[in-house]
This record gives structure tokens, C-alpha cells and sequence, in this order.
């Protein structure tokens, strides 16, 4: 399936600057659209720069216009209070995905969290790792914010046909950011082999799928992933000597930062700011 104008919200952040080099392709253009400009990068195909933001219902439907997909990066990406968290993440997701409703945009990739699933543990999980679809524990208001938004995307595939993915990302940083990076980390390079396969796939209807690379120690799924095309070739394990070093063996089998989806989120104070 060709898509060739994606607009991207969150267009100038961390994610979308790891992103832009990796999708871009010969007949491509991404529409990036931030409260800010983005920052160029190197290697960055065709842009277009909208400056806007995602809860302005209006500039939704006018930046969807003539898009073929979308991938939805934008949002309050800290725990926050509940009115910041469910306007951005909550009320910002309904906008974006009636604004490709209004325009006939029938692909939309959500961009969700471990923290929607943060209370989940690895005790007792399947063989092949804990589903993605397991039903939201969010460990924080802004994984419950995250919950909401995926259960808007569920809502948009069901009444109109609409295919969502809403992947739940584990740690997508250029490395692993510490020792849960062992099992949650999702490379740059996996990140768009990820975003890649959630556009590319045909007719998915609505999924939910994590964001990880193929790591040694991982206790998620990939089977969700795989089942839409996404073979992620990565592994945080080539990081573990530095990792181990640096912190210390992990412990997955009973430190609640391990075995927990959410790790220390769990322990954040509700609406905390930092």
C-alpha cells in the first residue's frame, strides 16, 4: 500500500527526528506539524512544515487535507495534571482521527505507551511474552490519558472503518536508556521498520502492537507485531556489558522496576511534573 504524503504530528520532536530520515523515500513527503518547526536533519527527503497544534480541531481538518495517512506523535509525553494530559493526549487524538474522518484519511497510526499497560508484570506470561492487547492498567494520569486515546482509535475503527494502530511503545531512544532498556527498548532503525510495516500492512483494522526491538531479554509480544509485517532486527543485549557495568545486574524476576510494564512510573505521584 503506497502512502505519499504522511503527515506526522509532533513533527519536531525526539521520535519524529529519529523518524524523518529513516521514511523518507523517492515520491514521499512528510508533513510535519509541531507548535514549533522542526529541526532540519540530515538525509531528510521532501517536508512540508505546518505549525499548529493537535487539540485546534479546525488546523486538524486543514492539515489532514490531501494526506494518504497519519502518524500521530503529538501529545503531553509527561506525567502532567489531568486537564493537560487528557487535552493534548485525550482530546488531541479525537482531533486528529475526526480530522481524518472528515477527510476520507483512512490510515492513522497512534502513537500509545507501555505506561497505558504500566501496572501489567511479567509473573506468569505466556511463552512468547505478555500480548500487546492486554486490557489498560495505566500507571499514571498520563497512561490513562493513553487509554483514552486508544480506545478513541477503537471507537473511529468500529463506527467508520477506519484502520488504527496504536502501538504501545517501550523505550525509543538511540540506545538503551538503562537497565529496562534490556527488554524495552525499541532502536531507531526498529522504530521505523515499525512505523513502516503499521503503513504498509493491508486492511489491519484496528491493533494494538508493541513498540520493541528484538531483544534478548524482552517479556512483551512480537507476535502482534509480526502479524502486521514488523521483524524488528535489533537487540538492546549488544548494550549490556556497559548496562551491567554501569547499574548493576537487573533483576527481572523481582525488582518491581523490572517486572513491572511501567517500571518506576508506577511509583510517580499522580499529575507529578518533572
Amino acid at each position: 500500500m503506497a502512502h505519499d504524503r504522511i503527515l506526522i504530528t509532533g513533527g519536531a520532536g525526539k521520535v519524529a527526528t529519529l523518524l524523518r530520515p529513516r521514511l523518507a523515500r523517492p515520491g514521499r513527503v512528510l508533513r510535519l506539524l509541531d507548535v514549533r518547526g522542526p529541526a532540519p536533519v540530515e538525509d531528510a527527503g521532501d517536508e512540508e512544515v505546518l505549525v499548529s497544534s493537535i487539540d485546534d480541531l479546525d488546523a486538524m481538518v486543514a492539515a489532514t487535507a490531501d494526506v494518504d495517512a497519519i502518524v500521530h506523535l503529538g501529545g503531553q509525553a509527561r506525567e502532567s495534571d489531568a486537564e493537560e494530559v487528557l487535552r493534548l493526549n485525550a482530546y488531541g487524538t479525537y482531533c486528529v482521527l475526526e480530522a481524518a474522518r472528515r477527510n476520507g484519511v483512512s490510515r492513522v497510526i497512534l502513537a500509545s505507551s507501555n505506561h497505558a499497560a504500566g501496572f501489567h508484570t511479567n509473573h506468569g506470561v505466556p511463552d512468547d511474552g505478555l500480548p500487546a492487547d492486554v486490557p489498560g492498567r495505566p500507571d499514571t494520569l498520563y497512561g490513562w490519558s493513553k487509554v483514552a486515546a486508544e480506545a478513541a482509535g477503537q471507537l473511529y475503527a468500529d463506527r467508520f472503518g477506519m484502520d488504527v494502530i496504536c502501538l504501545r511503545i517501550g523505550l525509543w531512544f538511540p540506545t538503551p536508556p538503562g537497565p529496562r532498556g534490556l527488554a524495552m527498548w525499541l532502536s531507531p532503525d526498529d522504530g521505523a521498520r515499525l512505523v513502516e510495516a503499521a503503513l504498509r500492512v493491508e486492511s489491519p483494522g484496528y491493533r494494538l502492537v508493541w513498540g520493541i526491538s528484538r531483544n534478548t531479554r524482552r517479556w512483551w509480544s512480537l507476535s502482534e507485531g509480526e502479524a502486521i509485517g514488523y521483524h524488528p532486527k535489533d537487540d538492546a543485549e549488544v548494550y549490556a556489558e556497559q548496562l551491567v557495568a554501569e547499574h548493576g545486574e537487573p533483576d527481572f524476576a523481582g525488582d518491581p522496576v523490572m517486572t513491572r510494564v511501567g517500571g518506576q512510573w508506577c511509583d510517580v505521584p499522580l499529575g507529578a511534573r518533572y
